[in-house]
């Protein structure tokens, strides 16, 4: 019978049993191949990651799965997985490879707990969402206060601006028809002004009718709002997520350079181990 160990982590919080739960299996060497996506099923979060050994220069290696599919990228599986592999490594940085390439997260710690992260994302290229008025027409929506615009930075995030935090709120789409949309991975709907933003992430194709906290929506985001003048380059957000499902998470996000010259986005979050356990199988 094989054992395989899994660490549970919530991340975007430093609250146990809020913000957006993380199982990551330390030690995926020994999972045959056609295991990984039901045990991602089996756990029934919406991501679930697979450690390995680094092929390149980084700390390790990390395989990102949702309840449907593998995904190249995702924020706060990454940012959990720096969480639970520099802890005990005693480090002050972990670079994770991804399939998006390698990613560096600086790591903050009060003693030998480590509180904060801050993790240097892809850089994204954005472009107009050809199926806007069908969108909308899913979630309920007349407009986009903003163009309605889709990023990729591994995963594709599609931005709908609402007019106010609680029209964010008050969302109740169509889940069904939002299925649809499976080109992306995150239909984003969110309201806020200066430093301050609430959202809501939908992926029902993906097996996540509502996602808690997003992290690979979170720099994109910056990039959206700074780009269109709501905030500037080189300014921190605050993102609010997950009220709506019980699950109250917290984000910060920067893009650094400018629209024409996109230098660097960065997004960062607290996280909390409050599981461990094992397959046996």
């Amino acid at each position: 019978m094989a054992s395989f160990r899994y660490v549970v982590a919530d991340v975007f919080t430093d609250v146990p049993l809020a913000g957006n739960q993380l199982a990551v299996f330390t030690d995926a060497r020994a999972i045959p191949e056609e295991l990984l996506q039901p045990l991602a099923v089996e756990v029934g979060f919406s991501e679930t990651v697979f450690v390995y050994r680094a092929e390149g220069e980084g700390h390790a290696r990390i395989r990102i799965f949702t309840p449907v599919r593998e995904v190249p990228f995702a924020g706060h599986p990454t940012l959990g997985a720096a969480f639970v592999l520099a802890a005990p490594m005693q480090l002050g940085s972990i670079v994770l490879e991804t399939g998006a390439g390698p990613v560096p997260v600086v790591l903050e710690r009060d003693g030998d707990r480590i509180v904060f992260g801050r993790m240097e994302q892809p850089l994204p290229t954005w472009g107009p969402y050809p199926r806007e008025e069908e969108l909308l027409r899913a979630l309920g929506v007349e407009r986009s206060q903003l163009p309605v615009e889709v990023y990729d930075a591994g995963p594709r995030h599609v931005f709908v601006a609402l007019p106010s935090r609680d029209a964010v709120g008050r969302l109740a789409p169509d889940l069904q028809a939002l299925s649809a949309h499976g080109d992306v991975l995150g239909i984003n709907c969110f309201a806020g002004e200066g430093s301050e933003w609430k959202t809501r992430m939908f992926a029902p194709a993906w097996g996540m009718p509502e996602d808690p906290a997003t992290g690979s929506a979170a720099g994109p985001l910056a990039v959206h709002l700074a780009r269109h003048g709501r905030t500037g380059f080189g300014a921190q957000i605050r993102i609010e997520q997950g009220a709506e499902i019980g699950r109250p998470a917290t984000l910060y996000a920067r893009a650094d350079g400018s629209a024409e010259a996109l230098e660097r986005v960065e997004v960062g979050g607290a996280a909390v181990v409050v599981a461990r356990g094992e397959f046996r199988l």
